[in-house]
């Protein structure tokens, strides 16, 4: 599985509007949707935020995808899952009750996407990791999409502080 980074700033809605026919026109496992340098210019320097521990084991949890996985592991598996900042703006953690496991999608979820969508909050940042399946012409593929969440009606603080630390997030999830 590849891990697909999209950066949703400052898009809102028409993002995720548009995300599901992205998915399933992606050829360079890539897709940037970068902020306007001149909206967030803290967009390029570094926060000084933290990503924990628990973050990280999620991220590998969901990268990873064991052949030999039995039903209630499948079960158990993260469809997607969103990340916020501390109250103490220091670290990225885990947004707490905010996942879908795979083993709700067709008892409590019917829609994983629709559901992913209404997760995200209208009025602040959050990352998140959604995996993604589609299908092309040869076969069904799967990504692990990483989003950065930060819709217009967020708090410019919120927007600045999120962007800023977004690399820091990143460079966990690529493995540097």
């Amino acid at each position: 599985m590849r891990a697909c980074f999209v950066h949703a700033a400052a898009v809102g809605n028409a993002l995720l509007g548009a995300l599901p026919h992205c998915i399933k026109s992606i050829r360079h496992r890539s897709i940037q949707f970068l902020p306007d340098p001149e909206l967030f210019p803290a967009a390029t320097m570094a926060s000084g935020v933290k990503v924990t521990d628990e973050v990280i084991a999620v991220f590998n949890d969901m990268k990873v995808r064991k052949a030999q996985a039995n039903e209630d592991e499948k079960r158990k598996r993260k469809k997607a899952i969103l990340f916020c900042l501390s109250k103490d703006l220091k670290n990225i953690v885990l947004d707490e009750g905010k996942e879908i496991l795979l083993g709700d999608i067709g008892n409590t979820v019917m829609d994983p996407y629709q559901d992913f969508v209404k997760m995200l909050p209208p009025d602040d940042c959050r990352y998140a990791l959604y995996d993604a399946t589609y299908e092309t012409k040869e076969t069904k593929k799967e990504d692990l999409v990483f989003i950065f969440w930060a819709p217009d009606s967020a708090p410019l603080k919120s927007k600045m502080i999120y962007a800023s630390s977004k690399d820091a997030i990143k460079r966990k999830f690529e493995g540097e």
